[in-house]
């Protein structure tokens, strides 16, 4: 098997088809992979011939599958290697630095975080050069570097803008490529972790498919034809404008009623503190909520009842055959997701189809895992996706 993952580019777009569908759905056998892509057998063999030959895609041992007999001969189904090529996803958050390592597959193998106790652009990438060096050491033959970060990205290469690190049409790719040698995909961190569970995930095989996550903000993606919806706006604030009850909460920066200033853990924590005096956690006042203290139950119940109105305004719109819920926020449905239900309910046609609703616990590392994606499908698979 080659060893250089440019040895794989370009792939015309036929070939990136018969890549993704095996890397996604694979192990499968070619009657299934022309099914599939709608292919002529031999058009399937003209596809398949060069990706094999560069060791993109191999013949997998039968492992109990039933092969094939084309012409009286076996036929094997096709697959990815998955531990062929390894993939470094970095989650840059205000105060650390999330690194994982994945397979062809997005598999996490590794895990490697730093506090981030600057943001100065240049010793951010310092950082990121050190971690990627120790990450290097253990997982020799890394291929690339996806980066994800909240904001606005431009080109995959460059952050136009991001609050939370206070950057301003900053390079960053280019600079950590130049620090690390190798190459880097840069991209807005929801767009990333889309695309992660579009592929790998609660999304796969999915025409209709959203994410919304809530956390120190609110994130959006929508999916359609099984492929993302990519925006100009993408983490611009949508949620600031995305009004649900004019007569609620202010957040600290003046806006009332906001999916922000009803649902963000700093708009959370901020109301409970307005009220009491006091600085709690945000697992405090779910905590708190849980045992029945007045107002941290208050601005809990209120938070879960925009949430549900929430995902019943996007599921009358966009129709999505399922709902992602994700970010470090969700633990807002332990306490609350009776009434988050309810309120979906109370606000679609009593005769719609019922919200899939999946709520995904997990850690920054799954957003870190989104970047990495990202570092495949145009590192690996020249798949522009946004």
């Amino acid at each position: 098997m080659t060893t250089g993952t440019a040895s794989w580019l370009p792939l015309s777009p036929g070939e990136r088809s018969v890549a993704i569908e095996v890397l996604v759905h694979g192990p499968l056998s070619r009657t299934d992979l022309a099914r599939r892509l709608n292919l002529s057998a031999g058009s399937l063999t003209r596809l398949t011939k060069p990706l094999i030959e560069s060791g993109l895609l191999v013949e997998a041992p039968d492992g109990g599958i039933v092969v094939e007999t084309r012409q009286g001969r076996p036929s094997r189904p096709l697959d990815v290697v998955a531990q062929s090529r390894s993939f470094i996803g970095f989650k840059i958050t205000g105060d650390m630095v999330y690194g994982v390592v994945t397979t062809l597959r997005s598999d996490i193998v590794a895990r490697h975080d730093r506090p981030l106790g600057t943001h100065d652009p240049q010793e951010v990438v310092a950082l990121l050069g050190e971690m990627t060096d120790e990450l290097a050491r253990a997982h020799p033959g890394l291929a690339g570097i996806g980066i994800g970060v909240g904001g606005r990205v431009e080109d995959r290469s460059t952050v136009g803008e991001s609050p939370f690190l206070g950057w301003r049409d900053i390079p960053l790719a280019a600079l950590v490529e130049e620090r690390t040698g190798l190459p880097v995909v840069l991209e807005n961190d929801v767009a990333a972790l889309v695309e992660a569970e579009t592929w790998f995930g609660a999304g796969r095989g999915l025409d209709r498919f959203v994410v919304l996550t809530i956390g120190a903000g609110i994130g959006y993606g929508l999916v359609l034809s099984g492929r993302r919806v990519p925006c100009a706006e993408e983490d611009g604030g949508f949620g600031r404008h995305w009004i649900i009850d004019p007569n609620g909460p202010l957040t600290p920066e003046g806006e009332r009623g906001s999916a922000v200033s009803l649902l963000t853990i700093p708009s959370i924590r901020y109301q409970v503190q307005a009220a009491t005096g006091r600085e709690w956690t945000y697992e405090e006042i779910l905590d708190l909520a849980a045992a029945g203290e007045p107002m941290p139950a208050r601005v809990v119940d209120e938070a879960a009842r925009a949430l549900g109105t929430l995902i019943a305004q996007i599921a009358n719109f966009a129709m999505p055959q399922k709902v992602l819920l994700a970010g470090e926020g969700v633990g807002l449905m332990d306490v609350g997701g009776a009434t988050v239900e309810a309120t979906i309910r109370a606000h679609r046609h009593p005769l719609a189809v019922p919200v899939a609703l999946e709520t995904k616990v997990s850690d920054f590392h799954d957003w870190a895992r989104g970047a990495a994606v990202l570092a495949i499908q145009v590192l690996v698979l020249g798949a522009a996706e946004g």
